[in-house]
């Protein structure tokens, strides 16, 4: 049976009609264009991937452009991250491109602009130019400065450029109308006075370019032939057009930009100032929080790539935004996890189990399947003594016909070991139950090939041996926020809605083999959930961060 052609989305629609009238496959060239003001979200990775999957898709190369045009917020160490993200949800760029690179191109453009009548320096505050706006349906007046000569405003910009303007003493406006319904054409701000450090020309410039002057002259100097963004960018098409039809040669492509819907995710925010709060704050550790949303923090609570790149294919590109569900990423996650993860025991809150009638002091290594959907995996061997660790929740002293685990007169297997039967509980002063005294069916180990060893019961249990297992530290992560959407409510502050037991930090134990789990390990713990080794790990003594439960809880909540 022939595999099913999948429908091509509305971007490669666009892409294939441009390739039938005015495009040449050759010149497809796509961009993913990040401002170094912090680190990528989960949002970003589905423009990462659109963007790179274009390119994968048309075999076209993919800048990695930074748009590095505001030195107060952004940091090298944004960089860094943002390259780090990118190559390890397993994509390459063709070139590492700077905003800052075209700087000079932009400031002589800007000056042949000013010479044809296109450009000009208001000498007004903000407060009075945004005024000078007007409104949607209200036309906006011309700046007293708008009629400047040509060799004033030459005068002027270049003093902006060398520093002996103060800040907000002018900026460089276009002279486009004042009276467009599209307010963003009525005389848009090209420059403005900075004098602050940039991670890359230190202080070789005092005068910085705006988004929309330096974004689509960039697209232009490196060719794109396509520059995808998101729906807010719809208004500043006009703009960008605008801004390369005046730098623009006869014969040289110009970039087209289209406009994508932003997919939101919920229990969480996208918001880079938002995340940065938080982080400020002390609401979470760091930006690699496993709570974030950061592709960095997805990373670290140990989402692999391919979770993430399947997530941002099923979710797709539309034209209207939407709240996409977090147990979809978490699916996303479950569904690669399963495939990859090797199965591994803990116990995460344990209460001790003692075999009576195994002997003393004796123990055996039983074999047990690293991961039962890659035959290629192969198997290891855990040890099993007299004394266990079990899950508390796993026993009750008497229970009805639905509760399949252990129970006084009833019987479960341990998992790769034996049948056993619940025979008496011993408790403290206070009622607690601290010991499980169960028999065994010595014939009934698992895969011995006797009759025993075949016999059905209805529950099974995961368990470690009390003398060999690794104490360790397991961080169960949740959701950040409470509510499905943290900035619908406009009375209150997304931060009410912070969850207060978005973690919670256990003593557990875990099997002997995971004492050489290296950071990003990932393991499945049987019956329970998906973890991974912290970076904070010390050798030897590992830390284990819950990426997922085995299946969503919390719709069960709810």
């Amino acid at each position: 049976m022939a595999e099913e052609k999948k429908s091509l989305n509305f971007i490669e629609q666009i892409i294939e009609e441009d390739l039938q009238t005015t495009h040449k496959r050759e010149e497809l060239k796509f961009r993913f264009p990040p401002e170094p003001n912090g680190y990528l979200h989960i949002g970003h990775a589905s423009s990462i991937c659109l963007n790179f999957g274009l390119g994968e898709k048309y075999n076209a190369p993919v800048n990695l452009r930074f748009d590095d045009t505001n030195p107060i917020k952004e940091e090298q160490e944004f960089v860094d991250a943002i390259k780090e993200d990118v190559l390890w949800l397993g994509f390459k760029w063709e070139k590492e491109c700077y905003a800052s690179d075209y700087f000079q191109q932009l400031y002589d453009w800007a000056v042949e602009m000013i010479k044809n009548g296109d450009a000009y320096v208001d000498s007004q505050t903000s407060e009075e130019i945004a005024e000078q706006k007007g409104t949607p349906t209200e036309p906006g007046t011309e700046s007293p400065y708008r009629k400047r000569s040509v060799e004033e405003n030459i005068e002027l910009f270049a003093k902006m450029k060398n520093g002996e303007t103060p800040e907000r003493g002018h900026v460089l406006r276009a002279k486009i109308d004042m009276a467009s319904p599209n307010m963003l054409m009525r005389d848009p701000v090209m420059y403005r006075c900075l004098h602050k450090s940039h991670h890359r020309t230190k202080d070789n410039w005092k005068i910085y370019p705006m988004y929309d002057w330096a974004h689509g002259e960039s697209d232009f100097i490196e060719s794109i032939s396509h520059s995808f963004c998101t729906l807010e960018f719809l208004p500043h098409r006009e703009l960008y057009n605008w801004f390369v039809e005046k730098v623009s040669k006869e014969g040289k492509l110009k970039p087209k930009q289209r406009e994508f819907a932003r997919r939101n995710l919920s229990h969480t925010v996208v918001s880079k100032r938002k995340l940065m709060q938080l982080v400020e704050k002390g609401v979470v550790n760091s930006w690699d929080d496993p709570r974030m949303p950061t592709i960095s923090g997805l990373r670290r609570r140990g989402y692999t790539p391919n979770s993430i790149r399947k997530f941002a294919d099923s979710i797709g590109v539309g034209k209207r935004e939407n709240m996409i569900d977090v147990a979809h990423l978490e699916f996303c996650a479950r569904e690669d996890l399963n495939k990859t993860a090797p199965r591994v025991m803990g116990v995460l809150d344990p209460v001790k189990l003692v075999i009576t009638n195994y002997e003393e002091g004796k123990e055996e290594w039983l074999e047990a399947e690293n991961n039962p959907e890659d035959e290629s995996a192969g198997s290891r061997e855990i040890p099993f003594s007299r004394e266990l660790y079990i899950e508390k929740e796993d026993f009750k002293e008497s229970a009805n016909r639905k509760f399949f685990r252990l129970t006084l007169g009833k019987e479960v297997r341990l998992k790769n070991a034996y049948i056993i039967k619940g025979e008496d509980v011993i408790k403290d002063s206070e009622g607690n139950i601290t010991e499980i005294h169960c028999t065994y069916d010595p014939k009934s180990k698992s895969g011995s090939g006797t009759e025993e060893s075949k016999r059905k019961v209805k529950g099974t249990l995961h368990w470690v041996s009390a003398k060999h297992a690794l104490e360790t530290e397991i961080r169960l992560y949740d959701r950040l926020f409470s509510v499905e959407n943290p900035d619908g409510d406009k009375e209150k502050d997304y931060m009410e809605f912070v969850n207060p037991n978005s973690l919670d930090v256990i003593k557990g134990f875990v099997e002997p083999s995971l004492k050489s789990a290296g950071i990003q390990d990932k393991f499945q713990f049987q019956r329970i959930g998906y973890f991974c080794v912290d970076k904070e790990s010390e050798e030897g003594n590992p830390i284990f961060n819950r990426t997922v439960t085995l299946r969503d809880s919390w719709s069960k909540i709810k």
